[in-house]
């Protein structure tokens, strides 16, 4: 985990909501209920702003919103083909493995979600299950990111991509996976988004039982399996039982 999640909020929400500029150039960007590994997503990002020269202001920092692809893919790879496989990294570790080291000390992320999906078997089927948060606000989800140029093609541009922290389950999550996303507290964002901030294993924590008890888990429609559907119907509560026999994606 995690391996599929919600993000409904156009970018002027997500902007009011982490106090954030919007950068992403997409303010018509459309709801998507069924976000999987590969896919262009929203993230926060909190930098010192560069001008039309390109240097640096060392003085202030600007929040902004940006649009990533989801699999991390280091710097110093080959190519990108490696990226769908890297889309979550370890709290734990992270700061020992070269892929997300140096992320995690300089370039760290919220990703917003409206909730995350996770599978549970039941049997020799596999039952998704739905975890949100309370009212209307989104889970700021950690995240790590990074740069990368196609040395074989310069002009290609630069590829920007994410990973999604993950960290041991806490409480009823355990019941579905032995992992769940890193959670970020209001009072945690401004320490990890801090550009500045280099040590931030205080901040690697699993959520506390408090925050996990606010979450609403519920049992969803196995339609949420094929990365095809995607409307907010794949949010509804459904029979547990319903559709048992469909096989699931990203649930190991």
């Amino acid at each position: 985990m995690c391996g599929r999640y919600a993000a409904s909020k156009d970018p002027a929400a997500l902007a009011a909501e982490f106090d954030a500029v919007d950068a992403t150039g997409e303010p018509d960007r459309r709801p998507d209920y069924n976000v999987a590994p590969t896919k262009d997503v929203v993230a926060v990002v909190q930098r010192h702003p560069r001008d039309a020269e390109g240097t640096v202001d060392d003085s202030t920092t600007e929040r902004t919103l940006r649009v990533m692809k989801w699999g991390l893919v280091p710097s110093w790879a080959k190519d990108a083909s490696g990226g769908a496989k890297m889309i979550n990294a370890r709290a734990e570790t992270a700061a020992e493995k070269p892929s997300f080291k140096k992320s995690l000390a300089q370039r760290r992320c919220i990703v917003p979600a409206d909730g995350w999906y996770e599978w549970r078997r039941d049997g020799k089927a596999k039952q998704p299950y739905y975890t949100t948060g309370p009212d209307d606000d989104s889970l700021a989800m950690a995240g790590l990111w990074t740069t990368w140029r196609d040395r074989a093609d310069p002009d290609s541009g630069v590829l920007i991509t994410f990973a999604v922290l993950t960290t041991a389950a806490v409480g009823p999550l355990a019941d579905l996976h032995d992992r769940m996303p890193l959670l970020l507290p209001r009072d945690h964002w401004d320490g990890w988004l801090d550009p500045d901030r280099a040590e931030v294993s205080e901040l690697l924590v699993p959520p506390t039982p408090e925050l996990v008890g606010t979450l609403e888990i519920r049992p969803v429609s196995p339609a949420v399996n094929s990365v095809r559907n995607n409307g907010a119907d794949l949010l509804r509560r459904v029979d547990p039982g319903a559709g048992a026999g469909e096989p699931a994606l990203f649930g190991s």
